[in-house]
């Protein structure tokens, strides 16, 4: 059985990790190289590293700081934020990311997804996908959560997979921040209609909502922030308990020490 990933957010802007509630009302979390090299001492299984105003902003990544940061990884490193052209994706790659993730360049140029799939392999593109509910359904936003589309949710995701995409990074605009659990409808809706991995996002704040992520929801993999972030509760805590119910899940870092 394949192993559920857990996988740390660092949302950088200006050069720090910030964090907030639906991508508002930011607050400072810390120095993005520190906090990587100290998940990936502590057993995170991947890391994503998204400049969530490089959309909004219109503007280019800050690759100095990923490229410091891939330094403190041996784990997965995924980069995104304002990544519109092929150059970019490649940019990145050479500075030290395994995956690009893409979501406004995505909805407005689709088929970046597949060109970035044909150049660099479906394995090394992500696609972002944030959404809130509207009506019966989900509306997908773009430009950090800022924007809004006329894009049905399972509809985009369908075209997502169909263009290549390696995986999907699902954020719920309405958990986002809230710690108050992830939408499992939505996320049990996504992960039903695509067969390539989906990543949970939006809500964690208890190491019960990330079960329910798996069991539930169907995620692959769940992303979070404020539960690690601030400190409630530890990757190898979180791994102890999705054991303890079953969830297959790869060792934590201090698992070998005792």
């Amino acid at each position: 059985m394949l192993t559920k990933r857990l996988i740390p957010c660092l949302d950088v802007k200006a050069g720090r990790v910030v964090k907030g509630v639906q991508f508002e009302d930011l607050k400072d979390q810390g120095d993005p190289v520190e906090m990587a090299s100290y998940y990936n001492d502590r057993g995170a299984d991947e890391l994503v590293f998204l400049d969530i105003t490089a959309s909004k902003e219109r503007r280019k990544i800050m690759q100095r700081v990923v490229e410091k940061t891939a330094t403190e990884l041996f784990i997965p490193f995924t980069v995104g934020g304002g990544i519109s052209r092929l150059e970019h994706m490649r940019e990145l790659i050479s500075a030290g990311a395994d995956k690009i993730s893409i979501n406004t360049a995505a909805v407005i140029e689709p088929e970046l997804i597949t060109r970035g799939a044909e150049q660099f392999g479906s394995q090394a593109v992500v696609v972002a996908v944030d959404a809130r509910r509207r009506g019966e359904g989900w509306q997908v936003m773009i430009r950090g959560g800022s924007e809004a589309t006329d894009l049905e949710l399972l509809s985009w995701v369908k075209e997502v997979e169909r263009r290549g995409a390696g995986e999907i990074l699902l954020t719920s605009m309405d958990r986002d921040g809230t710690r108050s659990g992830f939408d499992l409808e939505m996320l049990s809706a996504v992960s039903d209609t695509v067969s390539i991995p989906v990543i949970a996002s939006g809500g964690a704040g208890r190491p019960r909502h990330l079960y329910q992520a798996f069991s539930r929801g169907g995620a692959d993999a769940a992303l979070a922030a404020s539960i690690w972030h601030q400190g409630d509760y530890s990757i190898e805590e979180c791994k102890e308990y999705l054991r303890s119910r079953g969830v297959p899940v790869r060792p934590a870092g201090g698992d070998a020490d005792g």
